[in-house]
């Protein structure tokens, strides 16, 4: 038993290099002195070898110490410089030895860390700024369900300043339910800054090792109103011009055969010019409600009733209804996509007619081809007519160039595309011609 602690005796590095290089020239040293001994030499002399060798041994392990600790302890300081963060501490190194190149090779981590930490920064400062410039509300809960980030909007939402919401639980802040649930949805809710309708993302994230919920809200009322009053005013001006445009030779029209009945003596022929007055009233009374037509046609589209639906079969009952022009039809592979039968005849049977249209101004042909793209199908109708002269107007309601067009057809394929999931495009084609893209999901 011992009666005091066992200390463990350990020497650094610097010091066991130093006692292996003493243990290297001891045998030397001991066979030096042994041999000056032996060979009878002056007494002073073998007296003063037998000093001077071990003592300039034991000055060469020093020295070898010292020389070995220098760099060693350059090297922690470049390590622990950068341990704490510290880029711009730099080491010396001249040479080409190991340790040179060490020190060259820290010395360009450094560099290279400290660049790192430069683009940190700023895209921090620019993720913070961005987080203060948007409208849209951001808030992180840590995982006791306390706020633990808000920004510039969300705590105008709350109307709050950030200092005082940080720290607070969710239920306090009217959160409790929007951190459970769809992590995407759409909600109607009520915050001291404001109430609306609201489209919601929620999803996590770690921060210092805890766990944090994110919540992102936007608030659509605004976003809404605006596309509202967008449609209304596109639909007041389009209804507007087609209403004036009837209208205004109808009054005309009605004006002049008033005066022509109420002339005192009639005109020999005033019951021609009677009867060709009432035809162009009724033909624009039939146009006016054509047109009444069509916008009740775009309005009251049904909900597609979804099925699978043999995409090759749909076109080979298509085709067979254009016989103006001739449509050549390079078939891809056999395809089942999701789709109402009837509306997808007439959104294609739509296509084919704007192609064939296109196509017989110039005598060209149409060619129709289709093909598997990811989970889509994507059919291509190309026409060799004069392309588009306009694409900006293509999907505006009752807009046309074709005399006596309704204005509607391209309106009403895409919205059939959207409602079947897809989409639809129409661009001019390089060597001339139009190409209508249709993609619609695979059964």
């Amino acid at each position: 038993m011992w009666l005091f602690p066992r200390r463990r005796f350990r020497l650094d590095l610097e010091d066991r290099l130093a006692l292996w290089a003493l243990l290297a020239a001891l045998p030397a040293t001991v066979t030096a002195v042994v041999c000056l001994w032996w060979l009878g030499a002056p007494l002073w002399f073998r007296l003063l070898l037998t000093v001077a060798l071990p003592t300039f041994s034991l000055f060469c392990a020093l020295v070898l110490r010292r020389r070995l600790a220098r760099p060693l302890r350059t090297l922690a300081n470049l390590l622990e410089a950068l341990r704490v963060g510290d880029y711009s501490l730099r080491g010396h190194a001249d040479g080409g030895d190991a340790f040179g190149e060490v020190v060259r090779e820290i010395n360009a981590l450094a560099e290279d860390l400290h660049h790192r930490r430069l683009g940190a920064v700023e895209a921090a400062n620019l993720l913070e700024t961005v987080m203060e410039e948007i409208e849209v509300a951001v808030f992180a809960f840590d995982e006791a369900e306390a706020l633990a980030l808000v920004n510039r909007a969300g705590a105008r939402l709350l109307a709050a300043r950030r200092g005082d919401l940080l720290g607070r639980p969710a239920a306090d802040l009217g959160f409790e339910d929007l951190l459970r649930g769809s992590a995407v949805r759409t909600v109607e809710h009520a915050f001291a800054g404001g109430s609306g309708r609201f489209g919601l993302r929620r999803g996590t994230f770690r921060l210092g090792g805890r766990r944090h919920q994110l919540l992102v809200m936007a608030d659509l009322s605004r976003a809404l109103r605006q596309e509202e009053r967008q449609a209304w005013q596109r639909l007041i001006r389009v209804l507007g011009h087609e209403l004036n445009n009837s209208l205004t030779p109808i009054r005309s029209l009605s004006s002049t055969m008033r005066g022509l009945i109420h002339r005192d003596p009639r005109p020999e022929d005033w019951e021609q010019d009677l009867d060709r007055g009432l035809s162009l009233v009724e033909q624009r009374s039939l146009s006016l409600t054509r047109f009444i037509g069509a916008y009740s046609r775009l309005a009251r589209l049904p909900e597609p009733s979804m099925g699978e639906v043999e995409l090759r079969e749909r076109v080979a009952r298509v085709t067979e209804l254009e016989t103006r022009v001739e449509i050549a039809v390079f078939a891809g592979p056999e395809l089942l996509v999701q789709a109402d039968a009837d509306q997808l005849d007439q959104l294609l049977i739509n296509l084919l007619t704007n192609a064939a249209d296109a196509a017989l101004e110039t005598g060209g042909g149409v060619r129709l081809r289709w093909r598997r793209a990811g989970g889509f199908a994507e059919l291509d109708i190309e026409d060799e007519g004069e392309g588009l002269a306009s694409t900006e107007n293509l999907f505006v309601p009752f807009y046309t160039t074709k005399p006596g067009g309704t204005g509607i057809g391209l309106v009403l394929s895409r919205q059939i595309a959207e409602a079947h999931g897809g989409t639809l495009s129409l661009s001019n084609r390089p060597e001339g011609g139009c190409l209508a893209r249709l993609r619609l999901p695979l059964g």
